[in-house]
């Protein structure tokens, strides 16, 4: 499974734009609902060697104060090259669609979302040309959603705030709560409640978090069936199968060196664990077990 939070922390715009608007709000900038939103390319290249490429692109459009473009870009560290390129996005997209344009930038941690929120002045201290200001979205501005109640009426916003809260003492409360949202949601969107699950997953990417979501969707695997459920379904069949390698071998009184246990009870391939516990049935020693692996 892709396990990355930079996925997670832009591509939630895409399931549900409007999230967007409420994250800005709760910062009391006063965006208007949407009532239509389309995708647009995020390629962003222009015809010589030099790439640019934004992460989400959106057109938004809304009933009272017109349309605009956004664009989001995931942060996960201070990068000294971001502003002039963040510039250069923002120029185009106003170059290309002749549409305002608004950059929201996502950090999960602290330091580089008050990093990423500086204004830069762009050109002469004395007559500076342009001023670029993102709108950063962070653990310290989007709220922690971490009851049922509250994460049912707001989902998309309640795994920005999982994801952007994951190392913080509330990460877990939030955590449960969608769980139990998503499982309610399961029986009304089967679809949108996978992608949101995998979302979690990857927006979670390695931090003490994970552990816990991976944990609460094995709770009950008979109802997610999402990839992250199926992964963790095959995790628990390799290790039947491993511990039943190792029952076999030791209850035929057959020496299986630590490296060999290691080895077998660190494989997570299904079918090589088959052809091992074929043979360790008849196998009259362990390398017996591996040799034709």
């Amino acid at each position: 499974m892709v396990s990355s939070p930079h996925e997670a922390m832009h591509r939630i715009f895409q399931q549900d734009p409007g999230v967007f608007v409420r994250a800005a709000r709760a910062l009391g900038v006063p965006f208007a609902d949407p009532v239509s939103t389309s995708p647009l390319p995020t390629d962003l290249t222009e015809n010589r060697p030099l790439e640019r490429r934004v992460d989400t692109l959106l057109r938004i459009d809304t009933a009272d104060s017109g349309s605009f473009v956004l664009a989001v870009e995931a942060q996960g560290k201070r990068d000294p090259d971001k502003p002039a390129s963040w510039a250069y996005y923002l120029a185009y997209l106003y170059a290309k669609y002749q549409l305002p344009p608004v950059l929201v930038v996502v950090c999960r941690d602290r330091g580089t979302a008050a990093w990423a929120a500086r204004h830069v002045q762009i050109g002469p201290p004395q007559w500076p040309s342009l001023t670029l200001r993102p709108l950063v979205l962070g653990p310290d501005n989007v709220p922690v959603i971490d009851t049922p109640d509250e994460v049912a009426r707001d989902i998309p916003l309640a795994v920005l705030s999982a994801v952007l809260h994951h190392s913080d003492p509330e990460g877990g409360a939030i955590l449960k709560a969608l769980a139990v949202a998503l499982k309610d949601l399961k029986e009304r969107d089967e679809n949108s409640a996978d992608i949101f699950i995998e979302l979690i997953a990857q927006g979670l990417g390695k931090a003490p978090g994970a552990d816990l979501w991976r944990h609460l969707m094995a709770v009950d695997l008979s109802f997610f069936q999402s990839p992250l459920a199926e992964e963790i379904r095959d995790e628990g069949r390799a290790e039947g199968r491993a511990g039943a390698i190792l029952r076999v071998l030791d209850r035929r009184g057959i020496d299986v060196s630590d490296e060999d246990r290691e080895r077998i009870a660190s494989c997570d391939d299904l079918d090589m664990l088959d052809r091992w516990l074929d043979r360790a049935i008849t196998a009259t020693s362990a390398s017996e077990v591996f040799v034709e692996d």
